[in-house]
């Protein structure tokens, strides 16, 4: 980057329109607010992809120069949740990752897992389906939809709980869990933790020092693109959880001989059998360092502060957010994520005047078929931005 300082980087991106154009093209053509989906690719993301092919059509896909990014995409995912490169694989998407710790632990008949049924199917399917060996999955059952509180997981516990599985935000309603306070009391317990962590990566501090196991894929917060994402697990855990896939990637080999008795890499690489997605992750490795450069805390106060913004102008307009009849949440749980409806309107034709208009929002319902519009702008998004969305909802 050509920053110097955090604020540099805010500065110039937010108030030189022509320098936020090159840092993120979406913006020249569109008002871009659906980053709780599939985001646009920054220019830091879609340089690097496109160097990776210049190099790969001209050689080896594998060229040291790839293999580089690769070394610094561990690197920089470790540095962004706290861990050690040796504990990260480059795995995407993020239900590889959930599905390789619920198909590679040592289950036994009478085990139960706690998941919650409203969360993203990505973080519900790999939980329920351990029923067929004879795992219990506990439903957890929240006191407000989506807001998950120690409380709730405290009831759903037993004797018998090997593992509870939650999402670090709630895709709907945007509310994130105490992501420490959660794991350390599941740590005193003896109970493992697995976070899906796409709903929070790459827009606020995500912290795996009480975490066994993180998934997350690149395309949502990180800035990256789809099916580049990276997948944690605690080094201690690392013989607990056996490798779901094997190649010759992830097992010794030496000169490509197949061994009588498999030997697992020491690390992370173990959970990665084959070739690897050296495009996306050149693009998911861009991406990381443009958002280590602005800063977890900047960013995240910058997120807030636009959502805060947007949802102050919708309620004026007669919007209510998805949680409005519950309490509201502390700063610390809330998220960049807005969803809306209206008493009066059909949500479905304010989310397509919204498109047509030239704003990215994301049609989202719930469980009882409320219909709402979902918001989720991110740091490069301006209060300028905010305001047009609000005039045009009028």
């Amino acid at each position: 980057m050509l920053y110097t300082t955090e604020m540099d980087i805010l500065n110039t991106i937010l108030k030189d329109e022509a320098a936020r154009h090159e840092a993120f093209p979406v913006t020249a053509k569109e008002i871009y607010m659906a980053h709780a989906g599939v985001c646009p690719l920054p220019k830091a993301a879609a340089d690097a992809m496109r160097r990776y092919a210049e190099l790969g059509q001209c050689g080896n896909q594998e060229s040291p120069w790839a293999m580089d990014r690769m070394a610094d995409a561990r690197r920089n995912a470790a540095q962004l949740i706290g861990a050690q490169p040796d504990e990260i694989a480059l795995i995407g998407p993020t239900s590889a990752g959930l599905s390789f710790v619920a198909q590679g632990l040592p289950w036994e008949p009478g085990d139960e897992v706690v998941y919650y049924p409203d969360d993203y199917p990505a973080n519900v399917y790999p939980w329920t389906m351990l029923a067929s060996k004879g795992v219990r999955p506990v439903a957890l059952k929240p006191a407000a939809p989506g807001c998950i509180a120690w409380e709730s997981v405290e009831a759903a516990l037993s004797p018998r709980t090997k593992l509870v599985a939650l999402a670090s935000c709630h895709y709907l309603t945007g509310r994130r869990i105490d992501i420490d306070g959660i794991g350390r009391r599941l740590g005193e317990r003896g109970i493992l933790f697995s976070l899906d962590a796409i709903q929070t990566l790459g827009a606020f501090p995500t912290s795996v020092e009480h975490v066994d196991f993180l998934s997350a894929d690149s395309h949502k917060w990180m800035l990256g693109p789809l099916a580049a994402g990276i997948f944690y697990v605690k080094k201690s855990r690392h013989e607990l959880l056996k490798p779901v896939l094997v190649g010759a990637w992830n097992i010794h080999s030496p000169e490509f001989i197949a061994q009588e008795t498999p030997r697992f890499y020491v690390g992370a690489r173990r959970y990665e059998p084959g070739a690897m997605n050296l495009i996306g992750i050149a693009g998911m490795n861009g991406a990381l360092e443009l958002l280590i450069d602005v800063g977890r805390e900047p960013l995240a106060r910058r997120i807030l502060e636009l959502a805060d913004a947007l949802l102050d102008g919708l309620r004026r307009l007669g919007y209510r957010h998805c949680l409005d009849d519950y309490p509201p949440a502390p700063e610390i749980l809330r998220s960049g994520i807005v969803t809306v409806a209206h008493p009066d309107r059909d949500m479905r034709q304010v989310y397509e005047a919204l498109a047509a208009a030239g704003v990215v929002a994301s049609p989202r319902e719930d469980r009882a078929g409320r219909k709402f519009v979902r918001f989720s702008p991110h740091f490069y998004n301006t209060m300028n931005e905010v305001d047009r969305v609000v005039e045009l909802l009028r």
